[in-house]
């Protein structure tokens, strides 16, 4: 009973962090890896409520099979500023209480950037998962909170090889850089059996290649009339072709709706209400290609073989570009109408997997924590 007693004081604690919509695919697979070492280390969920849809988060949960999170700060929307400060607040009460060994922060949301600078300011090491991805661009938050993330966290677990280049130029202590793939591909992998039997196309009423998906949030796309308008005009463009299918972010229907273009979305266009994981998966799995503003899609069709067009000036992701199926496009109508063409004639971009894209990152990344990192003996 003694020893008992001992080993579960003796056990590690790492509090993973997550705060929107795509940090739950990145954590999922790393929870489900670390339930092999639960004798020694516990696994735990802090859920900022940094983007809640209870709705869509319940979605989530179910289908990458996560559990309810430990811990809920319920920030919601706000300035980025008032976001961060609110997260940090919330936060510091959990690590005061908890006293983690290792906090787990993963991409680039407001969160991960909160959450490291607390745990840092308490002397909690921090490991970021997707650590190194640059756009080299300082006007997305995006980057700016990648940056200072990587400039003071410990470890930093690594997608693809320019990260080691971007981290080495940074400085980052390259005894602590693991390259160990994608989480994100972990969980696709994962999703296989559930997504092969969702019945979301025939809800949808679309067969498989018939279309194309679209998915647009980025404020330089959807906050400004004259490019939202733009965009509209290139998905009417497309439904001329073929039909389109769009899962509609809450601000870009707003934003439609308030710049009076509706009317370039309606024939041919199937809009939808932001899908869940499994949903959304099987959608983009049997699509014709994608065009979209996205981060992960842009990892997910390149895994998948799919032509994708990415509607931005940079990208965080630039092996999906450089062998995989994506090609990024400045966001002007007749940039994108070239590429549209290329596709429609049949002359679609062809790509390879990237390196240790295998479905098996997070656990290696369960290994090198537990082993390595919190040193325990297993």
């Amino acid at each position: 009973m003694l020893l008992n007693i001992r080993k579960e004081v003796n056990k590690k604690k790492v509090l993973s962090v997550v705060g929107a919509r795509p940090n739950f695919m990145k954590i999922a697979p790393i929870y489900r890896a670390f339930q092999k070492y639960s004798d020694t280390v516990d696994f735990l969920i802090c859920h900022t409520g940094q983007h809640y849809d209870s709705k869509m988060s319940d979605a989530f949960f179910n289908d990458l099979e996560l559990p309810y999170p430990n811990y809920f700060l319920n920030v919601g929307s706000a300035s980025h500023a008032v976001q961060t400060a609110k997260i940090m607040t919330g936060f510091e009460e959990i690590l005061n209480e908890l006293k983690p060994d290792l906090v787990l922060v993963v991409g680039d949301v407001n969160s991960t950037l909160a959450a490291t600078l607390t745990a840092k300011k308490m002397n909690i090491p921090v490991a970021h998962i997707e650590g190194g991805l640059r756009s080299f661009d300082r006007g997305m938050p995006e980057e700016l909170n990648r940056i200072v993330t990587d400039s003071i966290c410990d470890y930093c677990f690594i997608t693809e090889e320019d990260a080691i280049f971007n981290l080495a130029k940074e400085n980052f202590p390259k005894e602590n850089i693991f390259f160990v793939g994608n989480t994100m591909i972990d969980s696709l992998v994962f999703a296989k059996e559930k997504v092969q039997k969702s019945a979301i196309l025939e809800k949808l009423e679309i067969k498989k290649d018939e279309y194309a998906l679209v998915t647009l949030h980025r404020p330089s796309n959807v906050d400004d009339r004259t490019q939202l308008e733009m965009l509209c005009k290139v998905i009417a463009y497309i439904a001329e072709k073929k039909k389109v299918v769009f899962p509609i972010h809450p601000r870009t229907l707003k934003n439609i709706e308030n710049f009076g273009l509706s009317n370039y979305i309606q024939k041919n266009v199937v809009i939808t209400e932001p899908l869940g994981y499994i949903e959304f998966q099987k959608v983009m799995q049997n699509s014709s290609f994608v065009i979209t503003d996205s981060g992960g899609l842009q990892e997910e069709t390149t895994f998948l073989s799919i032509s994708c067009i990415t509607l931005r000036t940079s990208t965080e992701r630039p092996i999906t570009c450089s062998i995989g199926t994506n090609i990024l496009i400045d966001p002007n109508f007749d940039n994108i109408k070239i590429e549209l063409d290329k596709i429609f004639a049949g002359n679609t971009k062809k790509g390879t997997i990237p390196y240790l894209w295998d479905g098996k990152a997070s656990e290696r990344i369960s290994k090198i924590i537990t082993h390595q990192i919190l040193k325990n003996e297993v």
